[in-house]
C-alpha cells in the first residue's frame, strides 16, 4: 500500500492500484477537484490535460487515441498551456511516464467513475458516475446515522 501526501491535510491511499480512498478536511476543501483526488501537482496537471483532451474530442477517445496521448506525454512531446504557477499563460512541454499515466491517472479515474471505457464502442468517455457515487455515499451515511 502506498500512502501519498497531498496538500494541506489531505492523504490519498492507493491500495492494489484500483481501490482508492480519499480523506479530506471539509473546512479546507480546495476549489479544484483534481487537488482533492490526486496526490501530486504533476498528477493533477496530467489529469486535467487528459480531461481537456477528452473535451476536445467530443468527450471521447479511442484506445489508440489514448495510447497516442500517453506516448506524447512519455516522449515529452505534448505541448499545452497549464493553469499552474509559474506556467500560467505559457506553452510548455509536458512529460509523464506512460506506465505511471495508466497506473496513477487513467486507472484511478476509471475506478472512481470520472472516466468510463465503453467495451462495445471501444472508447473512453467522460462520465458522471463519480457524482452519482458521491450521492450514494452520502445516502449510505444518512442510513448509518439513523
Amino acid at each position: 500500500m502506498d500512502i501519498l501526501p497531498v496538500y494541506n491535510r489531505y492523504f490519498v491511499f492507493l491500495v492494489g492500484g484500483a481501490k482508492m480512498v480519499i480523506l479530506f478536511d471539509r473546512f479546507n476543501l480546495p476549489d479544484d477537484i483534481f487537488e482533492i483526488i490526486f496526490a501530486t501537482k504533476q498528477q493533477k496537471i496530467v489529469a486535467k490535460l487528459l480531461i481537456k483532451e477528452l473535451k476536445k474530442n467530443k468527450n471521447r477517445m479511442t484506445k489508440t487515441e489514448m495510447s497516442n496521448f500517453a506516448t506524447l506525454l512519455h516522449e515529452g512531446n505534448y505541448i499545452a498551456e497549464i493553469d499552474e504557477a509559474p506556467y500560467i499563460g505559457k506553452k510548455v512541454r509536458v512529460s509523464y511516464n506512460k506506465r505511471q499515466f495508466y497506473d496513477r491517472i487513467l486507472t484511478p479515474m476509471k475506478a472512481m467513475g470520472l472516466i468510463e471505457y465503453d467495451l462495445y464502442k471501444k472508447v473512453y468517455k467522460i462520465s458522471d458516475s463519480f457524482n452519482k457515487m458521491m450521492i450514494k455515499i452520502g445516502l449510505m451515511w444518512l442510513r448509518e446515522i439513523r
